[in-house]
This record gives C-alpha cells, sequence and structure tokens, in this order.
C-alpha cells in the first residue's frame, strides 16, 4: 500500500460522515489495490472456483457500504475492514458452493494425475475460516495477522502500522500463526 493521501484521507473522513457520494469516489480512487486484494484471495481458491475479481470487490462494496458505521480511521484501516469483508464473502461462497454440488468440496483426482508430482493443492477458504475461527478465540492479534496478510495481501510493514506494532512483532506472530495453522490443518488431515 502507498502512503495515504490527502484525498483519500478527506474521503474516509466523509465516508464516515454518511457521505455517500464519498464512498463510492473512496472506492473508485482505491479500486486498482482492491482489485490486487481480490486477486491474491481468488488465487488462493480451489481450481473450478467461478467468482471473479469484479464480482468479489462489487459485493465487498455493497457489504461496506451497507455497514451501518463506518470508522475507518485511515487507509491501512479501511483496507483492513476490505480484508475482513472479502474473507467473509469468499467463506460464503465456498460454503453455498459446497452445498449446491453433490460431494461439494471433494478433491476428485485422476489416475494421470496419481503418477506425476502435482503442485499442492489449493487450500480451502473454508478450512482457514474454521482454523482462523479457532485462533480467533485463542489470540485474536495473530488472527488478525493472517487475515491481512492472507486476505489482504498486506505486507509486514502494512500489518504494523495497522496495528500499531513493530515489523518484528508482526514477523514474529506470522511465523507462530502460520505454524499453528499448518499444524491444525494437519491434525485435521489425519482425523479424516
Amino acid at each position: 500500500m502507498s502512503e495515504e493521501s490527502p484525498d483519500i484521507t478527506a474521503l474516509i473522513r466523509a465516508s464516515r460522515g454518511g457521505n455517500s457520494d464519498a464512498f463510492g469516489e473512496l472506492v473508485e480512487a482505491v479500486y486498482p489495490e482492491l482489485h490486487s486484494i481480490a486477486r491474491r484471495a481468488l488465487m488462493r481458491q480451489r481450481p473450478g472456483a467461478t467468482l471473479q475479481c469484479t464480482a468479489l470487490i462489487n459485493e465487498a462494496y455493497l457489504r461496506m457500504a451497507q455497514a451501518p458505521k463506518r470508522e475507518w480511521t485511515d487507509r491501512a484501516h479501511f483496507f483492513a475492514v476490505a480484508a475482513h469483508v472479502m474473507r467473509g464473502i469468499l467463506v460464503d461462497y465456498a460454503r453455498a458452493r459446497c452445498t449446491a454440488k453433490r460431494g461439494g468440496g471433494v478433491l476428485t483426482v485422476t489416475l494421470s494425475e496419481c503418477h506425476s508430482p502435482a503442485p499442492a493443492p489449493a487450500v480451502d477458504v473454508l478450512d482457514i475460516h474454521e482454523a482462523l475461527e479457532e485462533l480467533e478465540r485463542i489470540d485474536g492479534a495473530l488472527c488478525q495477522v493472517v487475515e491481512l496478510r492472507y486476505f489482504g495481501g498486506c505486507s509486514i510493514e502494512d500489518v504494523a502500522a495497522i496495528r500499531s506494532v513493530s515489523p518484528s512483532t508482526v514477523k514474529r506472530e506470522w511465523t507462530v500463526a502460520k505454524a499453528w495453522i499448518r499444524r491444525r490443518m494437519l491434525s485435521e488431515d489425519r482425523v479424516q
């Protein structure tokens, strides 16, 4: 994320005051960054996902526009909220997809795929979501770091600025959170 410009700050303040035109202008001004966040989030989806970047951004826009309170303090906080909203949309989409298909969420493998080394499959957004819900109950700060990095595409420095901590603290938390999620996902795989 680039340095905060006075125009973005003014739009955020006006939007917080309930000015719906300012919110529209704000989204238009930050659309390229929202598109990058959406693209990164969608790249992590399982093959066959049909949700497009534009649809994800539009749905996030609608949810954020309809929010009763717009208490974003600055550009970084706005993107943190956008990442959280996009996570919710992806979870809703994944749940709907799983219930709409018979055997939804089941990974199919062809015989030819079994004979050649394949890249690691994409992690299911529902698995990540469930892990984050559990992590949030244990340590909300670690959950926020994962959400900002994984769903928001924020850099270590961005997360540090959003959380008002040092980059080294965020690096430590990111390492711990990734290890915790990996361990949870592996233990869950053994149970199934």
